[in-house]
């Protein structure tokens, strides 16, 4: 739906760029850091400069797929005017084309010369795990098959916002990755895996009328629950993973507190379609946060508390 010239007025230059950024999805940046410091804080290796450093290029990185996903799904006819979603600026023409790819070339450009800092510190890895992380983010909107055209972008939210972010963030203050960082990116990768399969259900009718091939559009809305319900079991079966392994002391279990959220966005996921999946988008979000939040607290709990 085209925004009209009233709600374009209403609407500062500030306020559409902190619309395009689409900040409830920002938690997805945040949590697997906060869980890279957790890690690294309970190891004795907090490094206060790449600790923050991690936390800019994910946001920066993030910010700048939102940006270049906006934009490519526009010109690509994607966006269709019976959008369910939330409004995005370059279909409503709220910010141009040409301002929102200028807005990605900043956002990526900041997450490189912020990276280099960090791989100053971490050597090939870095540079490589970085490099791969801004390919990906482009891949996901563009090229002759787009990742968020298809079921490949589970797996490419699971590995990058998962495995490379929580890895990434331990790995440039520790210098390596423990046992306890692997399972702990796999946790807080369900959960923002989660987030994607609400978009997903949410947009089973448009995106096969698009021709994307999610897995609740080649499968159904019941396969689409399920695969929530099963990410879900994952971010909170880890943490007690880590206890019965004696990897973590009985705090890493604080992320159990979050199951209620859990259970209640699971229902409102199985009895809602359309537009009002919009709410459990939002409670998705929240949920990545307090239970990335509740698992970074209680993996540096112990050594905060000296024990």
């Amino acid at each position: 739906m085209q925004a009209r010239p009233s709600e374009r007025l209403e609407l500062s230059r500030w306020d559409r760029w902190v619309l395009a950024s689409r900040p409830k999805t920002l938690t997805a940046a945040a949590a697997p850091v906060l869980v890279g410091w957790a890690i690294a804080y309970a190891n004795d290796f907090f490094h206060a400069g790449a600790a923050i450093a991690a936390l800019i290029v994910a946001f920066a990185i993030q910010i700048g797929t939102n940006l270049h996903n906006d934009v490519s799904d526009f010109q690509r006819g994607i966006d269709r005017p019976d959008r369910l979603g939330p409004l995005r600026v370059t279909q409503a023409g709220l910010i141009s084309p040409q301002e929102v790819r200028r807005g990605v070339i900043i956002c990526f450009s900041l997450a490189g010369l912020v990276g280099l800092f960090l791989a100053v510190r971490g050597g090939f890895p870095v540079l490589l795990m970085g490099a791969a992380s801004m390919l990906a983010a482009l891949a996901y909107s563009a090229g002759p098959s787009p990742l968020s055209e298809n079921d490949l972008a589970d797996i490419f939210v699971m590995l990058f916002f998962g495995f490379v972010a929580v890895c990434g963030t331990v790995y440039v203050q520790m210098g390596s990755i423990p046992a306890e960082a692997w399972l702990s990116s796999a946790s807080v990768g369900a959960t923002i895996t989660a987030l994607l399969v609400v978009n997903n259900v949410r947009d089973i009718e448009s995106d096969r009328l698009s021709g994307r091939r999610t897995i609740p559009v080649m499968f159904g809305k019941k396969i689409g629950l399920l695969e929530y319900n099963l990410l879900l079991l994952t971010a909170y079966g880890i943490p007690i993973l880590l206890y019965l392994l004696q990897l973590e002391t009985v705090s890493v279990l604080l992320p159990l507190l979050t199951i209620p959220l859990g259970v209640r966005w699971s229902r409102f996921l199985a009895q809602h379609e359309g537009p009002s999946l919009n709410r459990c988008l939002g409670g998705t979000a929240q949920l990545i946060f307090l239970h990335g939040y509740a698992l970074a607290v209680g993996i540096a709990l112990p050594a905060v508390l000296g024990l």
